[in-house]
């Protein structure tokens, strides 16, 4: 029989895999926004306004926002899962986590979209 351990970083190549897929999306947006934002015709609140009117740019900033924290959940919850030994306090750090990552994607959400 094999006992399974539970602690440490034990995802492997899947979540592996996602953290890369989510860098690579943000790389690619990031350089696409910001040839966007620098065609621009001028930096001031209505051109930026208007960028962001086309709700195709929306989506995909809220895709990258969703990325972003899902990259960042992955690697917060190996650190957590590495270095913090007593599962009571590495619960509580996972949930906290967990908390201000889905409020961020709220935020974003609300900001995106005016809500």
């Amino acid at each position: 029989m094999v006992k399974r351990i539970v602690v440490g970083a034990h995802y492997g190549l899947r979540d592996w895999i996602a953290q890369r897929i989510t860098a690579v999306f943000m790389v690619i947006f990031t350089v696409l926004f910001a040839a966007a934002a620098l065609g621009l015709p001028e930096m001031n609140y209505p051109a930026w306004s208007g960028l962001f009117r086309n709700g195709i740019v929306r989506f995909f900033a809220f895709l990258f926002f969703l990325s972003l924290f899902y990259h960042a959940w992955i690697g917060v919850r190996d650190i957590w899962m590495d270095y913090i030994k007593p599962v009571g306090v590495r619960l509580t750090l996972h949930v906290v986590t967990i908390f201000v990552l889905v409020g961020y994607a709220g935020w974003a959400a609300q900001i995106l979209w005016r809500l």
